[in-house]
């Protein structure tokens, strides 16, 4: 057996020993790796500094937020899935634009650290207010309950509106709107924007997707995750609305995945 090489002269980070200080192979970056034999600890005299490219930050938020979960990021480009979700606290730009006209409200719900067999076994209501024209984000609430306190500080948050749509959700009659209420429990006809983007958030976002067994742990990671993509949606949302106004003919040439 090959005796390990003493090293000494090296400090050791916890006791601070410059003595009985080995060699003991290296780590996985390729850097030597050394013991002290007075605390018995492994420590990396001089590590390399290991990181990871902007391109590779911004393709994993992109494959991530085109349907991939976090794990499956992770394993495509070999890397921990706690990475992609750091990279997507990070990335925030509230673009909004704070002049819309006719505001639609509405909630969906999922769940949190655990997935009920149940239809009814919901543990978390996202609500949403968007704007109609043009097509964006403009308040939103990730909580265990869907109260009006709730509802009413995401209205209390955004620009005012002429109007705002509902659906027949009872929540919504104790809301002081800063224009008129308009309330329909018989269909989507006036809540078809939100129902739309409500989609969007499902197909886009992994961990909200209905026939998956992906669902985050924490609240927080699940508005990180939200925040960034609504984010994104309202920058493509303004750029489509400004490339209509501004007289261009066919369809917009950028996709939504193009914004993370």
């Amino acid at each position: 057996m090959r005796k390990a090489r003493i090293d000494d002269g090296r400090k050791c980070p916890k006791c601070g020993s410059l003595e009985n200080q080995i060699r003991a192979g290296y780590n996985r970056s390729g850097s030597q790796r050394c013991k002290c034999k007075t605390c018995k600890i492994y420590y990396t005299p001089e590590p390399k500094a290991h990181e990871i490219p902007e391109e590779t930050r911004q393709l994993a938020i992109k494959i991530y937020y085109s349907g991939t979960s976090g794990r499956g990021v992770g394993k495509l480009l070999r890397m921990n899935k706690a990475n992609v979700y750091n990279w997507i606290k990070k990335k925030l730009t509230n673009v909004v634009e704070n002049s819309p006209k006719l505001m639609e409200l509405d909630e969906l719900y999922w769940f949190i650290q655990k997935k009920p067999r149940t239809e009814t076994g919901e543990n978390i209501y996202l609500i949403t207010m968007i704007s109609r024209n043009p097509r964006q984000i403009i308040g939103f609430d990730v909580a265990f309950d869907k109260s009006p306190e709730r509802i009413q500080k995401i209205v209390d948050s955004g620009p005012e509106a002429d109007a705002y749509c509902t659906d027949g959700y009872f929540g919504y009659i104790d809301i002081a709107y800063p224009g008129k209420h308009i309330r329909n429990a018989h269909d989507k006809s006036d809540t078809f924007t939100v129902e739309g983007i409500n989609a969007d958030l499902r197909h886009y976002i992994p961990v909200l997707a209905r026939r998956s067994r992906c669902f985050s742990r924490s609240i927080e990671t699940l508005k990180a995750v939200i925040s960034t993509f609504v984010d994104a949606y309202n920058a493509f949302g303004l750029a489509k609305y400004r490339f209509k106004l501004s007289g261009c003919h066919g369809e917009f040439p950028l996709g939504l995945v193009d914004f993370f």
